[in-house]
């Protein structure tokens, strides 16, 4: 129990910090707010532009795409606002040796690498997944208890599924130092989450679900909502997030091992 209250402490002080830090500009933060904004909108176009053409998209109706997208955009909050500011921030610390500060603080290394910095205009995502969620549920009815319940599992099965992917991301930093070409893959791979995962098919479709699952975080919590969740998809949901879990923690506590300081 005292560790755990210490891990909330260095959690909250270091979320608290993040925002102190990136408030203090006051205009820098709502110009980042309002550009936050138009990228939604310019997010949401392509697909309305498909469906002003076309009824269904592979038995995906337009108010259930939307479901999708208001999940990719609040992956996108978190992308914004958590992954990829810490991942920049955890590179640049390996390369300079300014991780090793952090392995002397009596916390664990990998939350202060997880979370050293939260960017509050990534906050802008999660208003428009919100917006764009309300308004496909109005027209789709609501969902019951249980697929509300199984949606929520899902993306949070997602989020911890992609924060493996980013963590390894940083060990693969221990070895290369300079992984700025696997972020925008990363980015790239990501942005594919904005469609129902039915429009791919083939290696694409087992990408986008086993090796880089958005899918995981956007069509399935999405089909859940839709009712038509299968067991097979929740089994599926758990051995990939069991299998990013612990398969990137076993990699962070190895490269953590191996490494020399970049002063050494």
């Amino acid at each position: 129990m005292p560790e755990l209250a210490r891990t909330v402490r260095a959690v909250r002080a270091l979320v608290a910090l993040s925002l102190a830090t990136a408030t203090q500009y006051r205009s820098d933060f709502l110009f980042s707010m309002a550009t936050g904004l138009f990228n939604d909108v310019l997010r949401v176009a392509p697909l309305l532009l498909v469906y002003w053409h076309r009824d269904s998209v592979q038995g995906w109706e337009l108010p259930h795409a939307l479901l999708v997208l208001a999940f990719f955009l609040a992956l996108s909050g978190v992308q914004h606002g958590v992954f990829e500011p810490n991942l920049g921030e955890a590179v640049e610390s390996i390369r300079t040796g300014a991780l090793d500060l952090m392995l002397m603080k009596p916390v664990d290394a990998q939350l202060l690498v997880s979370l050293r910095k939260v960017a509050p205009t990534a906050l802008w995502n999660f208003v428009s997944a919100a917006v764009v969620g309300l308004f496909a549920l109005r027209s789709t009815g609501w969902p019951g208890p249980l697929d509300l319940l199984l949606a929520a599992a899902l993306f949070a099965c997602g989020v911890v599924t992609m924060y493996g992917l980013w963590l390894l991301a940083i060990c693969a930093s221990f070895t290369f130092v300079r992984v700025d070409n696997l972020r925008f893959l990363l980015w790239s791979a990501t942005d594919a989450g904005r469609w129902p995962i039915d429009v791919f098919s083939g290696w694409v479709r087992f990408a986008l679900t086993a090796m880089v699952p958005v899918a995981l975080i956007t069509s399935f919590p999405a089909e859940a909502l839709r009712g038509s969740w299968r067991a097979e998809t929740l089994v599926q949901a758990a051995l990939v997030t069991l299998m990013f879990a612990v398969g990137s923690r076993w990699m962070w506590r190895r490269s953590i091992a191996r490494y020399t300081s970049a002063s050494s």
